[in-house]
């Protein structure tokens, strides 16, 4: 069973529904799990930057940050850890492209899980390794090619 928490806390209006985000989500967990358990987070600005500097030792905001969850040897739960993404990072970076929001959430959704399941993008191989995996389940969701349409910050 794939199952995916959504949280909501950011002020921007614009976020596409709950079941909306928990389908993207859904939909690119499945394409490795059968079971999975993840939490969404969407926020703003002072989170993600409260987060980026607490974890990543970065000042500022970024548009997405992925913690996997370590799960002790003797515990059988299938939670793979949360993915937080800056609404108004993300929303910056479509308008700045000429983009559209929702392509460009839907790809750090997927961009963010990515990364729960294991894929990076610090070597060239591993970053042309991920980027066709989210390539592929950004058609699967009925969106273009993300490196196309939206480019993550880094």
């Amino acid at each position: 069973m794939i199952d995916v928490d959504v949280q909501l806390a950011s002020s921007k209006e614009e976020i596409p529904p709950i079941e909306q985000l928990k389908e993207w989500a859904e939909v690119a967990l499945k394409q490795f799990h059968t079971d999975a358990e993840i939490v969404l987070r969407i926020v703003d600005i002072k989170e993600i930057s409260d987060l980026n500097k607490a974890y990543r030792h970065r000042d500022g905001p970024t548009n997405v940050l992925s913690f996997c969850f370590e799960k002790p040897a003797n515990i059988s739960i299938h939670l793979l850890g949360d993915v937080v993404i800056c609404a108004p990072v993300v929303q910056r970076e479509a308008l700045e492209q000429s983009k559209s929001f929702d392509s460009c959430l839907a790809h750090m959704v997927v961009h963010g899980i990515l990364h729960l399941l294991g894929f990076n993008h610090v070597k060239e191989t591993e970053a042309e390794t991920m980027e066709n995996e989210e390539i592929k389940i950004m058609r699967i969701l009925g969106f273009a090619n993300p490196y196309e349409q939206c480019i993550p910050i880094q």
